[in-house]
């Protein structure tokens, strides 16, 4: 039987003819350019259908028929496409009825009996349910009507179904419930069962409940699959129990199960929750080594662990292999990046991050805004912070206005640079903002006014936190301690004053360091009481202050006296570390008056060796560390380089160790007997 040519036909004859056409978007291959495209129409019957004399001609130029013999390969596909879209639409109405439905037996039974005057099969039953998963208990509804009605051969797949709905809406108590109903039917339940139900639970049940869910599994006969030990590693981790979770990812590995970047990235995930940054990077490059690739989750993950680790080079050649593996980054990815940098001051890397981040106009909230301006703050990127600050400020977005926290690191920035027009600029846009400074920018405002020598306006902001009814706390009174410091003595007063109105015991103890007419043995046991009962984290910000007030106020003694309690105590700690062939004085962290009393102190211990006739070590050396010193705007280095020129110490710059001063032990010994004990205390 031969194909005919497109033949031209009304609807009416088209309709009129037994079989139904098939109706498929069609380019006739010959036609004239004037012609517009026509919709042709793909008939499979015996013959061609007849021509109507009375058809409409505009008709006809939009309608073209295709004939297509019933007994060809294409034929039947073209029925199947057919079949196939119309059971699509079938179902998809089916599912919307569903869901427009009222959680009640009676109007789902309707709608689905409506929907399907035949027994519907288990596939149909699946995607109507998986689709309509917009209201949980409508499902569970439409559940129990297709078990009853539809061709079902296996009820465990439509209650897996139904129980991922659940789980997508978070409906623990459901969840259970469908459990219990699934036991009474008989329903044997699998691994797919398990996992989504566990994977519920870990979710929104009540902690532990993952866990006892897994231990169920045994009784039913069912073995955990990689699935099952990836959702269970991380519901261990998150109930706490590292142990057990890396336990399961060795049994895991023992039963040779195939390790997959899911289960990887999870294994790291508690690794770097419980602080095991090594065992997160181990598992990293395990995966690697037996073939698995990581993915953009892994990435991100271990970047995240990196970053949390203070480890910014691994984040660094971490993120290098993840571009040229040609794993595309995303926000989560930059996230990652910029915390890893701005946690370790690394500037110029985070500054690269931001700047990629806004190329590429991703969202930067008012989160990782602070942590930048923070950073820039600690590192004195000034104008870094100030594209930063007017990027916030431009940024349409509510998420990115600035708030407290950012103007305080804003005010912290020019506080380290001495900037007191720009520090009061800020306060100023605060208070316009609607903001009231808080301790934070009150300490850093004092910290300004003392760098510039502003003590009348220190004492000013002072009174604006009485004024405020904030109380000082211990890093407030150790920035008053910084400025009493570097006050001029015919000012100190006023400073010692407001220490005095912030802390009475701190008070005490700073009236008996200027008091020269105090004794030193009173002065140390005040300064070893307070050192004992302030924070871990101020005191040695503490002991720093007050020996520089000390060593500016020209009260040795009373620096040497405030040194040993600060030893005895544990505030300082591998100060000095002997060697069969070098002994070393550590200084690096301590500020210029700790350092140049520690080290007047150990000129002191060398000198009463060599009297007491024992013998030097060949090396001597004092490690100041290098870079700018955070109590003095030179750097320790340069300070003692110039100090140790006056006292004409045979101590040199060693060009090969970048921070440490030498000398040997014969010219050491040949100054110190050059010098007597006495000269030495002259600092």
């Amino acid at each position: 039987m031969s194909s005919l040519p497109i033949c031209p036909s009304s609807p009416s004859s088209f309709l009129s003819w037994p079989h139904r056409p098939i109706s498929l978007s069609f380019q006739p291959r010959n036609h004239s350019s004037s012609a517009s495209p026509a919709a042709a129409h793909v008939a499979v019957q015996d013959s061609p259908p007849p021509s109507d004399p009375g058809q409409n001609p505009k008709i006809s130029s939009t309608a073209r028929f295709l004939w297509v013999n019933p007994n060809s390969p294409r034929a039947a596909e073209l029925a199947r496409a057919r079949a196939g879209s119309g059971r699509r639409a079938r179902l998809a109405a089916a599912a919307a009825a569903l869901a427009a439905c009222e959680p009640a037996d009676a109007p789902v039974a309707a709608a689905l009996e409506a929907a399907f005057p035949e027994a519907p099969s288990e596939q149909d039953a699946a995607i109507v349910l998986n689709t309509a998963a917009g209201n949980p208990a409508t499902a569970v509804l439409a559940l129990r009507w297709f078990l009853e009605n539809a061709e079902v051969r296996s009820k465990v797949i439509l209650y897996n179904v139904v129980l991922k709905v659940l789980r997508k809406r978070r409906r623990w108590s459901e969840t259970e419930a469908l459990w219990d109903a699934m036991l009474r039917d008989g329903v044997q339940p699998d691994n797919t069962t398990f996992s989504t139900v566990i994977s519920c639970a870990r979710a929104c049940g009540p902690p532990g409940k993952a866990v006892e869910w897994f231990e169920k599994m045994p009784e039913t006969g069912c073995s955990p699959d990689m699935l099952t030990y990836s959702v269970m590693i991380d519901a261990y981790g998150r109930a706490g129990d590292a142990e057990m979770a890396l336990r399961l990812y060795d049994r895991a590995r023992s039963e040779r199960c195939q390790l997959d970047p899911v289960i990887c990235a999870t294994v790291i995930k508690v690794h770097s929750t419980n602080s095991n940054f090594d065992g997160a990077l181990n598992v990293f490059e395990e995966m690697k080594a037996v073939g698995v690739k990581p993915n953009l989750v892994v990435y991100n993950t271990v970047l995240d662990a990196m970053g949390r680790a203070m480890r910014p080079w691994v984040v660094k050649t971490i993120h290098r292999e993840m571009v040229s593996q040609k794993v595309q980054p995303n926000r989560a990815t930059y996230c990652c990046l910029l915390q890893a940098y701005t946690r370790a001051r690394y500037g110029e890397d985070a500054m690269i991050v931001y700047r990629k981040m806004k190329d590429e106009v991703m969202d930067i909230d008012v989160v990782l805004y602070n942590m930048l301006l923070s950073m820039c703050a600690d590192i004195g990127y000034v104008e870094e912070a100030e594209e930063i600050f007017r990027d916030m400020k431009s940024s349409m977005d509510t998420k990115c206005k600035p708030d407290s926290w950012t103007y305080s690191s804003m005010v912290t920035l020019y506080s380290c640079t001495g900037n007191v027009p720009g520090a009061e600029a800020i306060l100023k846009e605060m208070a316009e903002a609607g903001f009231k400074p808080n301790i934070f920018i009150l300490t850093s405002l004092i910290r300004c006014y003392g760098k510039a020598g502003c003590t009348d306006d220190v004492v000013r902001s002072f009174g604006m936190l009485e004024d405020l009814k904030i109380t000082p706390d211990d890093r407030f009174c150790g920035c008053l301690l910084t400025v009493a410091a570097d006050t001029p003595v015919e000012e100190l007063g006023k400073v010692v004053e407001c220490i005095d109105r912030s802390n009475a015991q701190l008070g005490t103890v700073v009236k008996l360091l200027v008091d020269r007419k105090a004794s030193t043995e009173s002065f140390k046991e005040a300064a070893r009481g307070i050192l004992s009962g302030v924070r871990g984290v101020v005191k040695m910000p503490y002991c720093n202050c007050l020996m520089d007030l000390c060593v500016n106020l020209g009260q040795m003694e009373k620096a040497c006296a405030l040194l040993d309690a600060a030893l005895q105590l544990g505030i300082y700690s591998n100060v000095q570390t002997r060697t069969q062939t070098q002994w070393s004085l550590h200084l690096r962290g301590l500020s210029v008056g700790a350092a140049l009393t520690t080290l007047h102190v150990w000129m002191n211990d060398l000198y009463t060796t060599l009297q007491s006739g024992e013998e030097l070590p060949p090396l001597l050396g004092i490690h100041t560390g290098e870079g700018r010193n955070m109590y003095s705007d030179k750097g320790l280095a340069s300070v003692f380089e110039s100090h140790l020129k006056e006292l004409d110490a045979p101590f040199h710059s060693a060009p090969d160790k970048a921070g440490w001063f030498l000398t040997t032990s014969v010219a050491a010994k040949h100054w110190l007997e050059a010098k007597k004990s006495s000269e030495l205390v002259a600092v």
